[in-house]
This record gives C-alpha cells, structure tokens and sequence, in this order.
C-alpha cells in the first residue's frame, strides 16, 4: 500500500492534506478525513521496504498532533461561526429535517451529560458538527466551557483512528485490507456513539 499511494504518504505533504481535512470536515462532515488519517497510520506501519530499505514515513506522533490540534481549531471555528450566527444558523438547519432532528437530540443529550457528550459526539457521524454548532449556539456555552472538552475529543480522535491505521498495519500488514479493517472499526466505534447520544435520557 506505500508503494501505491506513491508520494503523498512519502513526504509532508501528508500532514498537510490530514490537517485540511480534519480541519474542514467539521464544515464538510462528507470529507474522509478518518480515512485518511488511518491510511497514512497504515502507511507508517510499513516502517521498511522489502528490501530493508527505510522509507520517509509519517511519524504517528506527529500524525497525533496534528489531526487533534486541527480537530480542536475546527471546533472552534464552527462553535465561534454558531456563536455569531444565532437565529439564521437555526433557520438554516430547520430546513433540513434530518439536521433538525440531529441537533435537537445533541441539545438533549448536552442537557443531560453536558462536556462528555462532546468527546462522544466526535466519533458520531456528523455529530462534532452538530455539537460544535449546537453549543455554540447556545447562549450559556462559553468558549473556555466548550474548549477543554474540545481538546480532549480531538486526542481522543485522534489517537483511536491513528491506532487503529498503525497496529492494523502491523497486524494484517501495511495493505488495503488493513486499512479497510480499520476504516470499519472506526465506522463501528461511531454507530456505537450515535446509538449512546440517541438513548433518552433516564426516568425518574
């Protein structure tokens, strides 16, 4: 798989295009940037070539580093536009029922677990747009409220995809397979959070 993805997971080009992507798919939520975290995390699995030759890799660490700091600056960056936004931003997203429904289940499920739910939410499809818009929208969230929990989901993010990609390359070898596996854990690890933000809340 190294081989096959060719320069872009042998040079810096590589951070680059992961922190564009987690960055803007806060706004984009249809941007693979899970994907691509794990394929250049199954790329620096590969370590060395066949004939023991080192390839310039992507060092996990700084793969860490960088898809959390950027996840965190996305966060803040749509809570900052919800913040200003107000009223038009809740016209927008009551035009699309599905978006609607999904902010108002992210609103319930703030109320009831307040910080926490934005770690969850991170690994739920569309769910760090949602909770980063919705919080900032609300009128009792403050940047220095929403931040720590920001920066914790980004880690947290961060090193379950970049783990994913790296021990899968290990274990079933640096190769499309792995990255597939890995890519349906990911999937997995977020249908279980959707499924855990739309329990209600308990009775009584």
């Amino acid at each position: 798989m190294f081989e096959s993805m060719g320069p872009l997971t042998a040079g810096p080009w590589i951070y680059a295009v992961v922190a564009a992507s987690v960055l803007l798919d806060v706004f984009l939520p249809l941007l693979p940037s899970g994907v691509l975290v794990i394929a250049a995390a199954t790329a620096a699995a590969a370590g060395t070539g066949a004939a023991g030759q080192l390839h310039t890799v992507p060092d996990i660490v700084a793969l860490i580093a960088i898809a959390a700091t950027a996840s965190v600056l996305g966060d803040l960056a749509a809570f900052r536009l919800a913040r200003r936004g107000g009223v038009r931003l809740d016209r927008a997203l009551a035009r699309s029922r599905r978006l609607h429904a999904g902010q108002q289940s992210l609103g319930r499920a703030l109320a009831r677990g307040g910080g926490p739910l934005v770690v969850l939410a991170r690994f739920a499809p569309a769910g760090r747009s949602l909770m980063s818009l919705g919080a900032g929208a609300t009128t009792d969230r403050r940047t220095r409220d929403f931040l720590p929990w920001s920066a914790a989901a980004g880690v947290a993010w961060a090193c379950y995809s970049v783990g994913l990609g790296y021990f899968g390359g290990h274990w079933l070898g640096a190769n499309w397979l792995a990255t597939g596996v890995s890519v349906l854990a990911l999937l997995a690890a977020g249908a279980g959070a959707a499924c855990l933000l739309r329990r209600p809340a308990p009775t009584g």
